[in-house]
């Protein structure tokens, strides 16, 4: 009652047929990336989770101690 090997090869040729070698390997290496993608966001978010020094929100390039233009003091000489 199960899908014997011929149905399956007889289905691959007809989907080639429709769509091309081309755009099938596009659609692979799209759905790849997206899952590639999936997973490194689900291991970052588990770093995020087990790691205590990790803050909300907080930009892990941004220096500690370096201020925003908005908290640096104006230079009152040019005032």
């Amino acid at each position: 009652m199960g899908i014997s090997i011929w149905q399956l090869l007889i289905v691959l040729g007809i989907v080639i047929l429709l769509f091309g070698t081309k755009k099938l390997r596009n659609i692979g290496s799209d759905l790849g990336g997206a899952i590639r993608g999936f997973k490194k966001s689900m291991s970052d978010e588990d770093k995020k989770d087990t790691d205590p020094d990790a803050i909300e929100g907080e930009n892990p390039d941004a220096k500690p101690y370096e201020a925003s233009a908005e908290e640096k003091p104006r230079d009152k000489s040019h005032s």
